[in-house]
Parts: structure tokens; sequence; C-alpha cells
């Protein structure tokens, strides 16, 4: 099984000007997440969560600190396509059909990209949607265009996957569902994943460890380390040792999640 590669923030730290004036989003973030791992941000609105993904990203450059996955910097790994990427907002192209949404990072980097092109349909069939190559995204449900989303963001066979509230604007029965097709996908394919969600039960149930950020400009506030094997089962959702975790995440965001 491929394993993705590691991602080490180093006293990351990051502004903008906000009507002339530096608004700090983040300050002296230190962070390192194994290949292989998988790792939930989580924090209220305004925390820094996606600016941090967006520097994994290498869409925003620090003002301190660095950002590495393996040996190169963000912006190296995802002009060969090497991180995937899939958002609150699935954003399909409404005139393209599943396999060829799914094939779209593969046209923008252009080449033959022979092997993951040929593996498109293996793909769809990880995200259960045999059947719905040729449908488009407006016969589509919900949950069905998340999954289209998600193939999308492994067509690459990326390293990384960072993932910024992928099932947010789905309802609490499908985003369950989700998250245990999310964990089944994840298990198959190893990339190193950083998600961001405002979900506690959602970060345990997913994660090998959630990160709670708070504050602005945004910190760390505490890492709580899940100890549960894989798979995990929607029974856990009902345990006390989940709960007891999800308390303390709870904890450290001090009632401020949101």
């Amino acid at each position: 099984m491929k394993a993705g590669r590691a991602v080490v923030f180093t006293d990351v730290a990051k502004s903008f000007r906000v009507r002339g004036r530096p608004l700090d989003v983040l300050d002296g973030i230190s962070l390192d997440c194994p290949p292989g791992s998988f790792t939930a941000l989580i924090g209220p609105s305004g925390c820094g969560k996606s600016t941090l993904l967006r520097i994994a990203l290498g869409l925003e450059t620090v003002d301190a600190g660095s950002v590495t996955i393996g040996d190169e910097p963000p912006t190296s790994v995802r002009e060969r396509g090497e991180i995937g990427i899939a958002f609150q907002d699935a954003a399909l192209l409404p005139w393209r059909s599943v396999t060829a949404n799914v094939a779209l990072p593969l046209d923008v980097l252009g080449g033959k990209r022979t092997a993951e092109r040929a593996g498109i349909g293996d793909l769809i069939a990880l995200v259960g949607l045999t059947g719905f190559e040729h449908a488009l995204p407006s016969e589509l449900s919900g949950g069905m265009r998340q999954r289209v989303a998600i193939a999308r963001s492994l067509v690459t066979s990326p390293d990384v996957l960072l993932m910024d509230e992928p099932f947010g604007a789905l309802d609490l029965i499908l985003r369950r569902q989700m998250n245990v097709e999310l964990q089944r996908i994840w298990t198959e394919q190893r990339p190193t994943t950083l998600l961001v969600t405002h979900g506690i039960d959602e970060a345990v149930f997913l994660a090998d460890r959630v990160v709670v950020l708070g504050g602005r400009p945004g910190v760390i506030r505490g890492v709580v380390e899940i100890p549960f094997g894989r798979p995990r089962p929607t029974t856990i959702f009902r345990d006390t040792a989940f709960h007891a975790l999800a308390d303390e995440v709870s904890a450290l965001l001090g009632g401020d999640e949101g």
C-alpha cells in the first residue's frame, strides 16, 4: 500500500491586511503529521483552520516559520498533483459527467497520466457510485456529489489529502454515513490527511488525533490522541470511551466551537 508523506508545520505565523490594518490569523503553529496519518483540526470560526490548509496547499505563504511536505515546499508537491483537496462545496462542473468531473485534475495537469485515467472506474466504484459514471451533477443527491468530489480529490493518487468541512452542508444522518464511507476510502488509500471540521464526533471518529485550535491569532490549545483501532464501527458513537474523548476535545474548545 502506498504511504502518504509527512506534513510538518514549524512555528507558522500568518497575518493578513484588512482595511489597511494587520489581522493576525495564526501564531506559532507547530504540528507534525506523520506519513499516512489522519489529523482533524477543530476550533471556532475565525481561528485559522482553513488558512492552515491553504498554507499546506501552497495557496498562502507564511510570514514566519515553515511548512514542508516530505522535504519539499507545498507548491512543488501541488504542481505535480500530489495533493488532493475536497471542500464543503463539491464544486462539480454541471456540464460534465461523474467520470469527467473525477478526471478534471488530470485534465488540468496535462499529460497522459495513463495509469490514473485507467483507474477512474475503480475510483468511482471505491466511492460507491458504480452505475452513475455518465450522470450529471444535477441528477445526483448531495451526498453523491460529495462522493464525486472525494473521488476527484484522489484521482491523482495524492500523497496528501486536505479536506475543509467536506460534509458540513449535509444533514446529520447523511453526514454520519459519509464519515463511515470516508474512513473506508482512507483505509484503502492512506494519504496523509488533514480534515477541518466543526463536528467533535466526526473528528473523534475519523482521526488518529484531534488538534484543537483557538483564539485570534489561532494557536494550538491541545492535541487529543485517539486510541481506537480501525475500522471503527458506528456503535463506537455510543461507547463511554468515545464520549470521554469527545468531552476532552470539548473542554479544550472551552465551549466556543462553532
